[in-house]
């Protein structure tokens, strides 16, 4: 107690309460926590690994399943370990600068895993509408020059955020009660005028992901369109299975950011740790599914993860 009212009264350092009003559960909601985690990092690292070691695999297609590999590995990343040090050694402290860096990592990594699903859906919208130009349209290349227009978005994004929450006074009160640093959580503890921040997150949040959605609307309406086309029973299948694997996880993906991000702001009648527990579930159930979803569902890549796994 002496060392967390210590910890209390240091300017230079925040409090991550963990889940108030669940303190007691900690131990056990690390358990989901930590399996879901380790298991992502296994399923991501393998897809990686897979797509590594095989040339037939260095394509497009499997090039954006890596990209998003390294998403849901850097989402899950920033902020399981601190989660699990507050729920096994209540270590609650983290550094205003540890605080905002892992603010920006998330916020940037959200974004980014946004742009990656975007791209996905135009792949599949190429794969299906234009199959005989795939090869001249999607390159490699070009798939990474996409990357990293989506890299630099995401970092034009989520910069701003510790930047101006660097212009408010932290008073008193520097209790988070969250696992980690969100940017309207840490906003809120502040002793100023936080309607900049507010209005930022808001706007800014609704527009890329608004338009992400709205591309990604647009490409699976064409798909459709597409689809409805083709006479051959057989053939409507064969396309819609394609994209199954990449609805799956954009309805996880999208589904719970959106609700993370409106409850912070209009929730005030949902309990805070109903709140917290769904907002961490964005950042280590979809990590934790999507290489199991895309590994069932692509037949590639499924064959030469059984050609390892025999091997072993």
């Amino acid at each position: 107690m002496a060392a967390f009212n210590l910890t209390l009264s240091d300017p230079s350092t925040f409090i991550l309460m963990g889940i108030p009003g669940l303190e007691a559960a900690h131990i056990w909601i690390s358990i989901p926590f930590s399996m879901s985690y380790i298991i992502g990092l296994l399923g991501n690292f393998t897809v990686l690994f897979v797509v590594y070691k095989e040339q037939t695999l260095h394509k497009p297609m499997y090039l954006l399943l890596c990209m998003l590999a390294l998403t849901d590995i850097g989402m899950s990343t920033s902020i399981v370990p601190k989660a699990l040090c507050i729920f096994w050694f209540n270590l609650k402290g983290i550094t205003v600068g540890g605080c905002f860096t892992q603010m920006f990592f998330l916020h940037a990594v959200s974004v980014m895993k946004s742009a990656v699903l975007v791209t996905m859906s135009f792949d599949r919208y190429i794969a299906i509408c234009s199959p005989l130009r795939y090869a001249t349209i999607l390159t490699n290349t070009r798939v990474a020059k996409l990357g990293l227009v989506g890299l630099m978005r995401a970092v034009l994004y989520a910069l701003p955020m510790p930047l101006l929450l660097r212009r408010l006074p932290f008073c008193a009160n520097r209790i988070i009660p969250h696992t980690y640093c969100e940017h309207i959580a840490v906003a809120k503890i502040s002793c100023g005028d936080i309607t900049v921040n507010r209005m930022y997150g808001l706007v800014l949040g609704f527009v890329f992901i608004g338009s992400d959605l709205t591309l990604i609307a647009l490409s699976y309406g064409l798909i459709i369109r597409a689809v409805l086309r083709i006479s051959s029973k057989g053939a409507h299948q064969k396309a819609l299975s394609t994209c199954t694997a990449h609805i799956c996880v954009i309805l996880m993906s999208y589904a719970s950011n959106l609700f993370s991000n409106l409850t912070h702001r209009f929730g005030q009648g949902i309990a805070p740790h109903v709140h917290i527990i769904l907002a961490n579930l964005y950042f280590f159930v979809p990590p934790m599914l999507n290489p199991i979803i895309y590994g069932v569902k692509t037949q590639e890549l499924r064959e030469k993860l059984g050609k390892y796994t025999c091997r072993r």
